[in-house]
């Protein structure tokens, strides 16, 4: 009786967490550098969706700077992409903290 119990357990956790990834592919973080000159949009899958660079951040004579900003905000929004995922799925494993998930 336990195992059965165990194993509908289970189940049900697969299947939120199932659906959990189908959400986070369409949850979306944002993160900008450059007091919001350059902005990038990321999922909860780790995947940019969109960047916005502001023309006024565009200096031929420094594309290193502009490089710069753009990863920047990258890094932060697929950390904040990340961070979200950790934060839904641990909601659902209860911090079991189990490898694969996301």
């Amino acid at each position: 009786m336990k195992m059965d119990k165990m194993l509908k357990q289970v189940q049900k956790m697969q299947a939120q967490v199932s659906l959990m990834q189908e959400e986070l592919a369409n949850e979306v973080v944002e993160a900008s550098s450059g007091g919001g000159m350059v902005k990038v949009q990321a999922n909860g899958h780790g995947d940019v969706v969109s960047v916005s660079i502001s023309k006024d951040v565009v200096d031929p004579e420094d594309v290193e700077m502009l490089e710069d900003l753009v990863l920047s905000a990258v890094k932060e929004a697929l950390r904040l992409g990340r961070e979200m995922a950790e934060k839904r799925m641990g909601s659902i494993t209860g911090g079991l903290g189990i490898p694969g998930l996301f």
